[in-house]
């Protein structure tokens, strides 16, 4: 069993599935402490001697790797890594790492749900029947999915997935990702675009997933929505910030988009009086798009792996975001 100096501790934030926990405790030279409350003021003393943290939605940036001397590695319970500061890390040369394509496949299975239940007006037809309004139900024709046409902006690990299903769905597909090649686009049975401009008044539906970046910041705004075709389907199960919530609201409302599904907002939790939460057309879900219970154990045991590989000298290099602190 280690002792001292050779023994190392996980600092864990916020909720960790018991999955990645048994993984832990297969580890004699590994401690580990459960921080329940997972707002910063409450993590700066925790962190003293830490060597690894796992993140939910808790901020880490400069004030927090200050407050850790000892840290060797920062683990992202999820994919997305905003509320971490990268810069700082570099400095350290600390790897930030998220799980990879462990909550991948929940994801895209929860776009194509709200591209459905937008498609199908589920909420309005939903209410005709618990309001004994049956007589109403013709007065507002769902769509179908089929022979129409979607942009998928983002072919990474989720949207490469979302992409294939929506092929299955036998969707017209194009791809907006300056990343993947065409030939990979075209082998997915996919369509490369570069002008978001130029396609989007040609699809029915968009749907994002894409990393947030300054490049991608507002990227649906008054002048961009204004250009979807009318009647068109919006769906964001990326990042809340991509999609202008107050251009989105004036489309909804003004009949140019038909409906719209959102996974994640500008503000979370989100402020009670969002005019989106009136809408009847718009599918909300709490930021869970990645959080089925098989998608968490997944999460779960990847963010505990990773920082092992890292205490055992062999980081997992495939999940680590700032490739450049492993040479």
């Amino acid at each position: 069993m280690a002792t001292g100096k050779n023994r190392k501790k996980v600092l864990i934030v916020g909720r960790m599935p018991q999955a990645g926990i048994d993984v832990l405790k297969t580890r004699d030279d590994v401690d580990y402490e459960v921080l329940t409350d997972d707002r910063v003021p409450s993590l700066h003393p925790k962190l003293k001697d830490a060597n690894a943290v796992t993140l939910g939605a808790t901020p880490f940036r400069q004030a927090e790797l200050d407050a850790a001397p000892v840290m060797m590695v920062v683990a992202r319970l999820g994919v997305g890594f905003d509320a971490v500061e990268i810069p700082a890390l570099n400095k350290r040369r600390i790897p930030l790492m998220t799980t990879g394509i462990a909550n991948s496949v929940s994801v895209a299975e929860h776009a194509m749900y709200m591209l459905l239940a937008s498609a199908r007006l589920s909420r309005k037809h939903d209410r005709f029947v618990r309001e004994n309004a049956w007589g109403q139900r013709l007065s507002d024709l769902p769509s179908d999915l089929a022979d129409k046409s979607i942009l998928v902006v983002g072919m990474g690990r989720i949207g490469s997935r979302t992409v294939k299903r929506c092929v299955a769905f036998d969707m017209d597909v194009y791809v907006l990702d300056p990343n993947i090649s065409e030939a990979d686009i075209k082998k997915a049975g996919a369509t490369k675009v570069a002008d978001l401009k130029a396609i989007l008044p040609k699809v029915d539906f968009v749907s994002v997933h894409c990393p947030k970046s300054p490049e991608t910041v507002n990227m649906f705004n008054a002048e961009t929505i204004g250009l979807m075709k009318p009647g068109a389907f919006l769906v964001n199960t990326a990042r809340g910030g991509i999609v202008n919530e107050d251009a989105l609201y004036s489309a909804l409302t003004s009949g140019r988009l038909r409906g719209a599904g959102l996974d994640v907002l500008d503000k979370e939790p989100p402020d009670p009086a969002n005019k989106l939460f009136g809408l009847e057309n718009v599918i909300l879900s709490p930021h869970m798009a990645g959080v089925t219970q098989e998608a968490s154990d997944r999460m779960a045991i990847s963010a505990i792996e990773n920082i092992l590989s890292v205490f055992d000298g062999r980081p997992n290099a495939a999940n680590v975001v700032n490739k450049e602190v492993l040479s």
